[in-house]
C-alpha cells in the first residue's frame, strides 16, 4: 500500500528515461512519468530505491520528498499556465 510521506521522488534527465526500469517504481511506463516542460527532466517515485538509482546508473538532479516534489510541481518548469480568461465587453 502506498504512503505518501514514505514515496521519494527524484527528478532526473529525460536522457535517463530509457534505463527506468518501470517494475522498481510507483510509475507503471514511459507515458506515465511527469515531465517538465521544457521536457528536459522527468519525475519519478518510489518507496524502496530502485537499483538503478543504488547503482549509479541513473543519478537524479535532485531527491525530493512528497511535499517538496508538490512544491516543485507548482513551479513554472512544471505547471501548464492557465490562460488568461475572456472578458466579455458589454456595450
Amino acid at each position: 500500500m502506498s504512503t505518501r510521506n514514505a514515496e521519494t521522488y527524484a527528478i532526473c534527465f529525460i536522457d535517463d528515461l530509457a534505463k527506468v526500469d518501470f517494475t522498481q517504481v510507483l510509475e507503471t511506463d514511459e507515458l506515465t512519468v511527469r515531465r517538465s516542460l521544457d521536457l528536459l527532466q522527468f519525475v519519478i517515485k518510489w518507496e524502496t530505491e530502485p537499483t538503478f538509482i543504488k547503482d549509479g546508473q541513473i543519478v537524479p538532479i535532485q531527491t525530493l520528498t512528497h511535499l517538496q516534489a508538490i512544491n516543485l510541481m507548482g513551479t513554472e518548469q512544471w505547471e501548464t499556465p492557465y490562460p488568461e480568461p475572456e472578458t466579455e465587453i458589454n456595450e
